[in-house]
């Protein structure tokens, strides 16, 4: 899609362990701040990220996200009880090996608390690192559904790729006979959207089809004709790339955006002028949006940070997590990892439970619609997908 938001796409066929969800204990992180483990030294957190290269506008939203969140699960104390959280950030630039080897100096230096990862192919090389190291990992933006379940010291704060896909199937209700159709560029990124949106959408009694365009096309009229032509009751986009404004200036002029429902990704917001007068004929399916939301934790990000944007949320749940586990598991990792399986908290987004059997970040989603031209748009939402409804199928812990 014109973004990353079902970039990343691994799911997993397994069946739902809704028994997981029984367990969850409900709290306040602010409510947890009281310490634990050596009182003389400080929680030593580090976190790697992309504050360099493709995904560096995704990882200044991620940090920003954990100031905020920092200070509001420790009532602006920056302290876990009388130990101070101290913060090592280290950019990985998205490049993986950057991030093995940070990781591993951090781990060296005795940091016990391994957070951050903005890109999934980060993600996906520091999680064995964790359970090779035994210290608690929380990966950030990056959408993998691989991170889900790929061992017990690795956890996420943003959500996952399924949770896109299952929103993007709201907008049509009952799947069953329904006509979807994939737009995507060639390649392993329309590859892999192709496959979640049968999987998810085609495996709950939708007919999925797709249209592919070559990632240097630039003239889409023909593509424009075939999507037409199928007369699908959903268009899926899956786009990347500057060749956005005229992909969608194309849709919008040859009626496709008028004939059917057409869902996409809802990126940050700086991204948002490139659909141009397309925006208010799309739908969208979004993680979050300045707005989307009134809960106490938006109140406090958007008090330190102004307007919220697409992966502060990651950001703030991060923080949030790492004070619960600093404040449970003390210097113990698999206590940490304990207090952290079935917890239930408030977020920014609202409430949001990390499931016990697979670590799965629960958490509600929306539709939203764009209104505006120019260079100013507003999101609005359209409705709310609880954590419940989005959640993914669980999957066994793989290590």
């Amino acid at each position: 899609m014109t973004v990353r938001t079902t970039r990343r796409v691994f799911l997993s066929a397994a069946t739902m362990m809704a028994a997981a969800l029984a367990a969850t204990a409900c709290g306040s992180p602010q409510d947890t701040a009281t310490g634990g483990g050596d009182s003389a030294a400080p929680v030593k957190v580090g976190l790697v990220y992309s504050q360099s290269g493709a995904l560096a506008s995704y990882g200044k939203q991620y940090i920003e996200g954990f100031k905020a969140g920092l200070d509001f699960a420790t009532q602006g104390t920056g302290k876990v009880g009388d130990r101070k959280i101290e913060v090592t950030e280290v950019d990985d630039a998205g490049d993986p090996a950057k991030a093995v080897s940070a990781a591993k100096d951090l781990i060296g230096k005795g940091t016990k608390i391994i957070a951050g990862s903005t890109a999934s192919g980060v993600a996906l090389q520091v999680a064995p690192i964790a359970a090779q190291n035994k210290v608690l990992f929380i990966s950030g933006p990056a959408a993998t559904d691989a991170v889900t379940g790929a061992n017990k010291y690795t956890f996420r704060s943003g959500r996952q790729s399924y949770q896109d896909v299952v929103t993007a199937k709201s907008f049509i209700g009952d799947p069953t006979g329904k006509k979807v159709v994939v737009f995507a560029q060639d390649g392993a990124f329309g590859d892999a959207n192709e496959a979640a949106v049968k999987a998810v959408i085609g495996t709950a009694g939708a007919t999925v089809s797709s249209v592919r365009a070559p990632a240097s096309a630039t003239e889409f009229t023909p593509f424009a004709s075939q999507i037409k032509a199928a007369k699908p009751d959903l268009l899926f986009v899956a786009w990347a790339g500057t060749t956005a404004p005229a992909m969608w200036q194309t849709l919008d002029q040859q009626g496709v955006l008028s004939s059917t429902t057409v869902v996409t990704g809802l990126d940050i917001r700086a991204s948002w002028p490139t659909f141009g007068a397309a925006g208010a004929k799309i739908s969208f399916l979004s993680h979050y949006f300045d707005g989307a939301s009134d809960t106490e934790a938006s109140k406090a990000l958007k008090a330190t940070v102004n307007t919220i944007d697409l992966f502060h949320p990651d950001g703030f749940a991060a923080a949030q997590m790492v004070v619960r586990a600093a404040q449970d598991g003390g210097d113990d990792v698999d206590k940490m990892v304990t207090a952290l399986e079935g917890w239930s908290f408030d977020g920014v987004k609202g409430k949001m439970t990390i499931r016990a059997a697979d670590h799965a970040l629960l958490q509600p989603m929306f539709q939203a619609k764009l209104t505006g031209s120019g260079t100013t748009f507003t999101a609005t939402a359209q409705k709310s997908l609880t954590g419940d409804e989005t959640a993914p199928p669980a999957v066994a812990m793989k290590g």
